[in-house]
């Protein structure tokens, strides 16, 4: 099949298949579409966090069956009561898919050592909650319409950028509409894995945390979708988080560009990478509310709008790293290349930077390990001074009051205003 009419990509993320009954709930937002349809699942709830957990204790040698465990339990006891809620038609499939995906979770585990890499080692661990969701919904949809599960790690090609997997783009599209469209002459429905992608060689490989998002507009590139619909638990794209600011306003549509901002200042909803695929190939997308399918949610696509309301985006856990050279000699472009270049190194994404005449500072997200990592490779040329647990607050289309109201009470250690966009970090 060259081209597939009406194709749509759903992503479903964490919250939305968190438990038995919000698989179910995504069984009947599904049930209401009747056109060809890729559905892009995300690990159930916390899983992610849980086998993170698993493998920092398998890494570090220590016990992790009873952590295991309780990941183990909590996926049987969602087949247990997806069976009893869809039907004891799909308990065999279920429990047969379970069993397996467990022992090859256990077998990956017991090769894990802190003599390899540990990066690659944590993208073989943590793909897993992908996979098991994945299939759970695929098999609760199969009575509802033919579905077809598809494992996305031979098709999603990366190079091997353990935990941010680069996309092969030639490879990857060739695969996806060699194996996925012709799929369509036979279901109505393909399941599949967000986060996940894999190497040439067969290694599994992660897009990046939350970047489930990612995967569906790389898909919808890939295979010409006519749009894409992220479902989350919030009435669509809002200026701020509902759990930290309780006067939240929804943006009814809001272009690429804004967006994209927004996605890379720390807005939550969308993760940063999705939107160039989808706004290259003119695919909208819209963001609604699985709890409240049948309300309007928001619509990214080119489009002019008025001024928006300033929105207001937290990152916590943030960490602020100031280099100063030990000679007092200037933070040159020489000093600043070889700066960039550790924090490229270490893997860690600069969120704000400022300079001054002898010194450099950063705001990146915390990660004791990363950070040890860059001290490690610029103590030697550098002073270096950090500070942990502080907060990065953006206000993209700022005003004056929004500046007061962010601000007062609080104090800043560093803070940084263009036209649009006013940061600061605050303890």
């Amino acid at each position: 099949m060259s081209e597939l009419t009406g194709l749509q990509v759903y992503k479903f993320g964490g919250a939305s298949v968190k438990d038995a009954a919000a698989i179910l709930n995504l069984r009947r937002i599904v049930g209401s579409h009747s056109g060809p349809l890729v559905i892009v699942v995300s690990a159930m709830g916390k899983t992610t966090n849980a086998l993170e957990n698993v493998f920092e204790l398998a890494y570090n040698g220590k016990d992790y069956a009873g952590a295991l465990g309780r990941v183990k339990a909590f996926h049987r006891e969602v087949a247990e009561s997806l069976a009893a809620g869809a039907g004891p038609y799909m308990m065999a499939d279920v429990n047969e898919g379970f069993r397996d995906a467990f022992e090859a979770l256990e077998a990956q585990l017991a090769t894990v050592s802190a003599l390899r890499d540990y990066d690659e080692q944590y993208d073989q661990v943590v793909s897993y909650g992908e996979l098991l969701a994945s299939a759970f919904v695929a098999h609760v949809l199969n009575d509802l319409r033919p579905t077809r599960w598809l494992d996305c790690r031979p098709l999603l090609r990366t190079d091997e950028n353990w935990r941010e997997g680069l996309v092969d783009w030639q490879a990857t599209e060739e695969s996806l509409r060699s194996e996925v469209l012709p799929r369509f002459q036979e279901v109505q429905t393909i399941v599949t894995q967000g986060f996940v992608g894999g190497t040439a060689d067969g290694r599994t490989t992660t897009l990046g945390r939350e970047g489930s998002d990612y995967t569906a507009a790389i898909l919808a590139y890939c295979l010409r979708a006519e749009s894409v619909t992220i479902w989350k638990d919030v009435a669509g794209l809002l200026n701020a988080d509902p759990k930290t600011f309780p006067d939240t306003v929804r943006y009814p549509e809001i272009s690429y560009r804004e967006t994209i901002e927004m996605a890379y200042y720390g807005a939550s909803v969308i993760h940063p990478k999705t939107l160039k695929p989808l706004a290259d190939r003119n695919i909208p997308l819209r963001v609604k509310s699985f709890l409240d399918p049948a309300a309007e949610g928001t619509l990214i696509h080119d489009c002019q709008h008025p001024p928006l309301a300033p929105a207001f985006i937290r990152k916590t856990d943030q960490c602020l790293l100031s280099f100063s050279s030990k000679d007092f000699s200037f933070i040159s472009e020489e000093n600043l290349a070889v700066i960039f270049g550790a924090l490229a190194q270490a893997k860690l994404k600069i969120n704000v930077m400022q300079n001054s005449a002898i010194s450099f500072s950063v705001c990146v997200d915390f990660s004791e390990r990363r950070v040890h990592q860059l001290l490690d490779l610029l103590r030697e040329q550098f002073t270096l001074h950090y500070n942990t647990g502080l907060t990065l607050f953006t206000i993209k289309n700022y005003d004056a009051a929004s500046v007061a109201r962010l601000t007062e009470g609080r104090r800043l250690l560093l803070e940084q205003r263009t036209r649009g966009t006013f940061q600061f970090v605050c303890q």
